[in-house]
């Protein structure tokens, strides 16, 4: 292998349904490199190592070692099996299938919380105010990183010292903390259908159908056989007031979760916010009940007025945050774009 490619890291954005791949060049100041991104059906592949040899056949292109972030557990650094997907994928057992000096496997909510030092300026959008903050300009910050897609995922990101590291979390499985009377109504509701009501029950996709029944009963109204994208959609035309009302429940009750890991992760610097379901509910928490719920905390009301709330909106933050973890695993430092 030639010493250009050997410098080259494969990076790997790994889901229950699809797989996205990249080259990144850890020695540029913005080391993704995007005209490389290609995305492959998991289906469509036996194995990992299969779907990697046909993204360098397709593209050209080639590298030394690799960086994936994988949407499930990884068990000693050394394996994974992705929820939702059937792959089971072995560090050391890709390095020697496809002779890279090394492997790395990373969750994919913690390539999400690394992405962040990489975000340009035009690439944050404020979710109320304040303005974004200013990364990597204290020796010491502390974020939130939280997102809705499938699941809810959160992770804190810590900056000590010119270190950045990711504080993975389960964040999304804490129970669900009813605010005002509305959301006990909600939690009783879901409670008698759960067992157990977590964050996540509520803000995913899947939550919004779990929001609209619950709304719904509590109503007294006919609930119809809607799916999330149903409920946005209507939500979007304002053609039906009860899914209006689920997104704007839906993005209160998300700003009561986002503070809540402010004061649970000391995250006074920032939350960020990202997940494929966040471009859809973006109008709704600018416009919503997301901020003010998010400010809401009692005896810490003012300092939360301080702390901003801003969207991730880089195409591909998988990516670059498998990405990140390339520059810092190639001994350079990680330099923020934005600070």
């Amino acid at each position: 292998m030639s010493s250009t490619s050997s410098a080259k890291t494969l990076l790997a954005d790994l889901g229950g349904t699809n797989v996205r791949f990249a080259l990144a060049d850890p020695a540029l100041p913005q080391p993704l490199l995007l005209d490389s991104v290609r995305r492959y059906r998991v289906k469509d592949f036996p194995s990992m190592a299969d779907t990697i040899r046909q993204y360098f056949a397709d593209s050209g292109l080639s590298a030394g070692r690799a960086v994936i972030a994988a949407a499930g557990r990884i068990v000693d650094g050394e394996t994974v099996k992705v929820t939702n997907n059937p792959w089971q994928v072995s560090a050391h057992g890709l390095a020697a299938d496809l002779k890279f000096d090394s492997v790395r496997l990373i969750n994919d909510f913690a390539a999400q919380g690394m992405a962040v030092p990489l975000l340009a300026c035009n690439e944050l959008q404020p979710v109320g105010a304040p303005q974004p903050p200013k990364i990597g300009a204290h020796h010491s910050q502390t974020f939130v990183v939280v997102g809705p897609g499938t699941g809810l995922g959160v992770a804190g990101l810590l900056l000590r010292d010119g270190r950045w590291t990711v504080l993975e979390t389960e964040g999304g499985h804490a129970g669900f903390a009813a605010h005002t009377a509305e959301d006990v109504e909600i939690l009783h509701r879901l409670n008698a259908r759960f067992g157990r009501v977590s964050n996540e029950r509520m803000i995913c996709g899947n939550g919004l159908v779990n929001l609209y029944l619950a709304l719904a009963d509590i109503e007294g109204l006919k609930a119809e056989e809607y799916t999330p994208e149903d409920i946005t959609t209507r939500a979007n035309a304002g053609t039906d007031p009860l899914c209006v009302r689920t997104v704007e429940t839906l993005a209160g009750i998300f700003g009561s979760v986002a503070g809540d890991l402010v004061l649970s992760l000391g995250g006074w610097d920032g939350v960020f916010l990202t997940g494929g379901v966040l471009p859809i509910l973006l109008p709704w928490l600018q416009h919503g009940g997301f901020r003010e719920r998010f400010e809401s905390k009692g005896r810490f009301k003012e300092t939360m007025e301080q702390v901003p709330t801003v969207a991730m909106m880089h195409a591909e933050t998988g990516l670059l945050g498998a990405a990140a973890f390339a520059v810092l695993e190639s001994g350079r430092p990680l330099v923020p774009a934005a600070g």
